[in-house]
Formats: C-alpha cells, sequence, structure tokens
C-alpha cells in the first residue's frame, strides 16, 4: 500500500544519500543548535526523563511488529539461571580441577556437572517443541522463547536451533554478563532497556511457561506469572516446575497453604516436571494438542 503523502516525504528525507549528507537529517551537525535536530534523531532529546513514555512506547511496538511480521504468534517461554554450562564445558572442567587437586575446585566442578544436567534437559525440553511445531502451519506453530542469554537460555534457544526452527531471545541490557546467545534466530534477538516491557513481551504470546532452577530473576519471572495467573490477569497457562526436588527444597508450597497465604486452588497452578517429556507432556495434555498446534 503506498503511504500517505506526507509519511513519503519523510521517509525520503532519511533516505541515504549519497557522499557527505549519507546520514542528513539523523546526525548533529555541530554548528547547529540542538533545536534543530529532529526529535526523534536526538539521542539526549529521547533520553530525557520526560520521554521515558515514548521509549516505553517504543520498545513495547518494535519487538511485537517483528515477531508478527515473522508469522509469531505462540511462546514457550523457558526461564531459569544463566550460571549452567553444558555437559561437554562442565566434565572438561571437572578433569583440570581433578587434576589440580584442589578440594574446593573439585567439588564446585561436580555442581557444576549436575547443573549441566540441568542444561542438557532444558536443551531437550526445547528440541521437543519445536520438533513438534514444525510440522504445523506457520501460524500455529509454537516458538521457543528465552531471555535470550548463557546458561538455562542458551540451552533452550539451541534445543530449538538443533530442530532446526526459529527460536527468539528477549535480552536485558545488563553492565554485566547479558548478552545474546549465538543460537536465537537472526531479526528475532531482540534487546530491552526496561525490565517491565520485557516481561509484557514474555507474556504478550506465551502459551505456557517453564522454570528451570535459577536465582532472582528467574524467581521473579515465576512469580511474576503466578500472580498474574492467580489474580486473573492473564489466561490461565500451564506453569511447569522443572527439577521438583529442586523447588520443593527451595519453597514450601504446603506450608502455605496451612498458613491460610495462599488457597488449595493456588497451589495447583503450577506442576512439576522431572524430565524434557514430562514437561512436554503437560503442555500437551494442557491444549488437548494430540498432533495438533495449540491455538
Amino acid at each position: 500500500m503506498t503511504p500517505p503523502l506526507y509519511e513519503r516525504s519523510l521517509m525520503e528525507d532519511l533516505a541515504p544519500l549519497e557522499g557527505p549528507n549519507a546520514t542528513r537529517g539523523l546526525t548533529a551537525d555541530p554548528t547547529e543548535p540542538d533545536s534543530y535536530r529532529l526529535a526523534f534523531a536526538d539521542p539526549e532529546f529521547m533520553a530525557r526523563r520526560e520521554t521515558r513514555g515514548i521509549r516505553f512506547q517504543l520498545e513495547l511496538l518494535k519487538p511485537d511488529l517483528d515477531q508478527e511480521a515473522m508469522g509469531i504468534y505462540h511462546t514457550v517461554v523457558v526461564y531459569g539461571s544463566a550460571r549452567f554450562v553444558d555437559l561437554e564445558e562442565a566434565t572438561r572442567a571437572l578433569h583440570i580441577a581433578q587434576d589440580s587437586g584442589d578440594a574446593q575446585a573439585i567439588a564446585n566442578a561436580q555442581r557444576d556437572m549436575r547443573n549441566a544436567q540441568r542444561y542438557e534437559a532444558a536443551r531437550r525440553f526445547a528440541y521437543l517443541v519445536a520438533e513438534y511445531s514444525k510440522q504445523h502451519p506457520t501460524n500455529q506453530r509454537v516458538y521457543v522463547c528465552t531471555g535470550g542469554g548463557p546458561g538455562i537460555m542458551e540451552a533452550a534457544n539451541r534445543g530449538a536451533y538443533d530442530a532446526g526452527a526459529p527460536t527468539i531471545g528477549l535480552n536485558i541490557l545488563l553492565p554485566h554478563e547479558q548478552k545474546g546467545n549465538p543460537y536465537i534466530s537472526p531479526g528475532l534477538s531482540f534487546k530491552f532497556h526496561y525490565f517491565a516491557l520485557r516481561k509484557m513481551h514474555f507474556l504478550m504470546r506465551a502459551k505456557a511457561l517453564v522454570a528451570f532452577p535459577g536465582g532472582f530473576g528467574t524467581m521473579d519471572e515465576l512469580f511474576e506469572v503466578l500472580t498474574l495467573v492467580q489474580t486473573t490477569k492473564i489466561k490461565p497457562v500451564p506453569i511447569v516446575l522443572y527439577d521438583s526436588q529442586f523447588w520443593k527444597r527451595l519453597f514450601n508450597f504446603e506450608m502455605l497453604v496451612e498458613e491460610g497465604l495462599i488457597s488449595t486452588e493456588d497451589a495447583k497452578l503450577f506442576q512439576f516436571a522431572d524430565t524434557p517429556e514430562q514437561a512436554w507432556q503437560i503442555l500437551k495434555d494442557f491444549y488437548q494438542l494430540n498432533g495438533k498446534a495449540a491455538g
């Protein structure tokens, strides 16, 4: 569809040109006052406190439009620690620790080996989701979505990548640690400044949430989803806690019921799984898939 005249004029004004004027309108001329910059091309203006609402809108809109353009309407969101490594790396580290004879290093490496099993489980789970989804029309497929970083996030993106399926990463700008892992599909690796907007995007297309063991970030995301479902702010979705021993050791859900802090029904908002196949079966049972994609 041909854009209105004013839109076409704007696009022409910002179109790349040959020679020294290639970025005309988008870069500041030091001889011109700041007021002469195009408002949306003025980084100092866009970073002001007063324009925060505009930044919210842009951060909500950009990933939404990009995913819609690629036909992504349904996702399975996988949360978990950013600190886990795959089995190959953990095994290599264990051998180095054993050769060193350092008791603490050996203990840490053995712990990392246990966590590597969780990494591999997340990878396997995502592979099952992606393999199933590939058998269905594009608008019915379910895509694996993560926070885009290392650890469990990398594992889930990697599992979908292994299956040859597109996979999404919703990264967050942090002073350390976080950058897009190499298994996110080109064009589906998004970066956020605001945690709140990132959280919205996790849930806008989510058909299920699977939480692997993790730290503060994982617990933050998990309990926000539980609260939204509990208060009926969003429709019920399968919420799977992977590794029942870990979660039951971390949280005494029965005590919360006994103390009257949550209801018996609230304790049914989530289920436990101890194998990738079991976690995937919970999702299939919830949506009664039986060979059909979630709608």
